[in-house]
C-alpha cells in the first residue's frame, strides 16, 4: 500500500498540461517517501507518463450568484469516500504553487486535516486551500453536506476554503506552521510602489511551498508581468519586476 498520495485538479482551459507536469516534477524532487501522484482532470492530454489520471466526477456547482464569488467548490470532491483506490493520506496542491523545500513533513504533521491559514484573514477561522493534507475519506461529510444543500452552503460560507475550516471548527483541524507555506504576493514582493522598482526579494526562510493565488502566476512572475490587465489606479502596486529565482524551482 502506498500511503502518501499527492493529488491535483485540472479542469477547463485556465491551466495547460505543463502546469501539472511541472508540479509533478517539483514533487518528485522534493518528496523522499514513496508516493502516488494523481491528477483529477477533464483532459489528460499532454500529461507525463508518471502521472496517474482520473476523470473528474460530475459535480453540481452552486447557482451563478454564488459561483461568481468562488469557482473552486469542486475541490470538495477530494473528500469523497471512497476516493478511487487511494489509501492513507491525500496531500492536495494547487497547480500554481512553486515547491522550494522538502514535502515529507506535510504527511507527518497531523492526524487531522491540515491546511494553510489564510494570510489576509488571520484569526478568523479561514483556511487557504492551495495546500491541504488529510486522511482519505475521513471528511466525507464536507462533500455530503454540500451535495445536500449546495446553494445554502455557498450562501453561508462564500468560498470552499472558508467552508472547510468553519464547518469543521477550530478543534477539528490544524493549520500548517506559518513558515511552510508562504504567499508570493504577501511574502516575496517588496510591497506597494516598490514592486515597480525592486525585484522580489527571494524565498522566505523555512518556506517549502510558495503559493501564487490570483495573479501573477509563476511564469508571469518569472517574466515580470502581472498576468492580466488591472485598473489604472492599481497599477502602482499590481506590478512587479522579473523574478529569476522562480526558474530554479518551477521547471
Amino acid at each position: 500500500m502506498v500511503a502518501n498520495n499527492v493529488v491535483c485538479m485540472k479542469w477547463g482551459k485556465v491551466y495547460g498540461p505543463e502546469y501539472v507536469n511541472i508540479l509533478y516534477r517539483m514533487v518528485r524532487r522534493n518528496l523522499t517517501v514513496p508516493f502516488r501522484f494523481v491528477c483529477l482532470t477533464d483532459d489528460p492530454a499532454g500529461l507525463d507518463p508518471g502521472i496517474e489520471t482520473m476523470p473528474i466526477p460530475s459535480f453540481p456547482e452552486p447557482s451563478p450568484e454564488h459561483y461568481r464569488k468562488c469557482q473552486a467548490w469542486r475541490k470538495l470532491l477530494l473528500f469523497a469516500k471512497p476516493f478511487a483506490d487511494l489509501e492513507g493520506k491525500i496531500f492536495f496542491l494547487d497547480l500554481d504553487v512553486v515547491i522550494v523545500g522538502n514535502l515529507d513533513v506535510f504527511f507527518a504533521y497531523s492526524d487531522k486535516l491540515a491546511i494553510i491559514e489564510n494570510w489576509s484573514q488571520p484569526n478568523r477561522l479561514i483556511g487557504q486551500a492551495s495546500a491541504i493534507c488529510f486522511p482519505v475519506g475521513a471528511y466525507h461529510h464536507l462533500l455530503d453536506n454540500y451535495l445536500a444543500d449546495r446553494n445554502g452552503i455557498a450562501a453561508k460560507f462564500e468560498t470552499e476554503q472558508k467552508y472547510i475550516t468553519r464547518a469543521l471548527g477550530k478543534d477539528n483541524f490544524a493549520y500548517f506552521p506559518d513558515e511552510w507555506c508562504r504567499s508570493f504576493k504577501m511574502h516575496c514582493l517588496p510591497g506597494g510602489i516598490l514592486n515597480s522598482f525592486i525585484a522580489p526579494t527571494g524565498i522566505p526562510a523555512k518556506a517549502r511551498v510558495i503559493v501564487f493565488h490570483g495573479n501573477p502566476n509563476p511564469p508571469d512572475a518569472l517574466a515580470g508581468v502581472w498576468g492580466k490587465p488591472v485598473p489604472w489606479y492599481k497599477r502602482f502596486y499590481k506590478t512587479l519586476k522579473p523574478t529569476p529565482w522562480i526558474a530554479e524551482y518551477w521547471r
